[in-house]
């Protein structure tokens, strides 16, 4: 499942962003700490959702969670839904250093659990986007920086980063997902040794321990990107389906499983995707899906 990469040569973070996106440079957007952009090109379909809060390392405020569910709203009831959103930072040397914790210092006990489950609700809409959804980590991805990636379907990391959940040193714990989502992913006992040592992994650590699908030698975008465009041919729907019938599917047990899977399958036959794709193969073209 998971390879490892080595990139030919250098690559700049400016490169692959002035080459497939359109160009966002409305005053609402440099005032926003995140917001949604649309690529177009070979990439068009693409979203990417741009974390820009450079004088605090991305940390997660009340603005930037709140700007966080909206594009996280817009991707979701676009009138035309991207095919794949990419988590990106564009503050470099960091993906997001977690939980605003000098705001939060200022917070009455109820403030922090209302701000905490709003925090856990934004993650769980990530999580249930009807997309596939990749988090460049291009630094340091700490505390809620993590948890937001793990409530990603795909994880790449590049050179700069630094992965893990730190909040034990804090006298604290994971707050937002950490402590489901980790060992879901890579078992209970690593997740736990890297919970209760505070442990910070570096791209290729992260790799190894099954954190990450790719770890790469300079920033990992571009192999987000080579990823996402990878997905753009497929079938809308079934992709969806897809996604649904894994996540529902790995709570239950094998039986139960089936029969979800079975459920999303009967979705699709309908469709007027799968009658494309089916024609596509016997006249050997390219099939041209529209998501009905």
């Amino acid at each position: 499942m998971f390879k490892s990469i080595r990139l030919l040569r250098p690559v700049t973070r400016i490169q692959p962003i002035f080459n497939s996106r359109w160009l966002n440079t409305s005053a609402v957007s440099a005032e926003k700490d995140v917001y949604l952009e649309m690529l177009d090109g070979s990439s068009k379909g693409i979203a990417v959702l741009n974390l820009n809060r450079p004088k605090a390392k991305n940390a997660i405020s009340v603005k930037f969670l709140q700007e966080f569910r909206e594009a996280l709203k817009e991707a979701r009831f676009s009138s035309e839904v991207p095919r794949v959103l990419i988590l990106n930072s564009l503050v470099d040397g960091v993906f997001c250093a977690g939980a605003d914790l000098k705001e939060r210092a200022g917070m009455s006990p109820p403030q922090v659990t209302e701000f905490l489950y709003n925090l856990r609700q934004a993650y769980r809409e990530l999580e249930t986007l009807p997309i596939p959804t990749i988090a460049v980590i291009d630094g340091a991805a700490l505390g809620g920086g993590l948890e937001m990636a793990l409530s990603c379907d795909l994880r790449v990391a590049g050179a700069k980063a630094k992965i893990g959940l730190p909040e034990t040193r804090l006298a604290i714990i994971p707050g937002a997902g950490g402590t489901q989502r980790l060992p879901r992913l890579i078992g209970s006992a690593k997740a736990k040794e890297l919970i209760f040592t505070s442990a910070t992994l570096t791209a290729q650590g992260a790799f190894e321990c099954g954190i990450v699908n790719y770890a790469t030698e300079e920033s990992s975008y571009p192999k987000a990107l080579s990823l996402a465009e990878s997905m753009l041919p497929q079938g809308p729907i079934a992709m969806r389906m897809a996604k649904m019938a894994i996540d529902k599917g790995l709570q239950a047990d094998i039986d139960t499983g089936l029969e979800i899977e079975q459920a999303y399958y009967a979705q699709v036959i309908p469709t007027e995707d799968r009658m494309e794709g089916l024609m596509a193969f016997r006249e050997k073209r390219a099939p041209v899906y529209k998501g009905k």
